[in-house]
């Protein structure tokens, strides 16, 4: 599923049309994005948690040259699956 059927089956599902659905989309995906952004977690009970991890800076080698170069530190966003979500993947 696409970003585009995911909004048409918001719309079907909640009885909006496809405008509010879309907008709709968009606002629970800034809202995760920027609550990431600043540090904090995302927790939706039975769905899953979002969070933001810290990956330090490193030194690794370049694929082409082998030469050494060093990596710059970073955030990584990560999501563990609740327990609803594992259930209803395995039913």
């Amino acid at each position: 599923m696409n970003k585009q059927e995911l909004i048409g089956s918001v719309a079907d599902a909640s009885g909006l049309n496809r405008g509010d659905a879309a907008k709709a989309v968009e606002a629970v995906f800034d809202t995760i994005s920027s609550t990431l952004k600043r540090g904090d977690e995302v927790r939706l009970v039975g769905f899953g948690t979002f969070t933001v991890s810290r990956r330090k800076a490193s030194t690794g080698r370049n694929p082409r040259t082998g030469e050494p170069m060093s990596i710059k530190e970073s955030s990584q966003p990560k999501f563990k699956a609740g327990k609803g979500l594992k259930d209803a993947c395995n039913r």
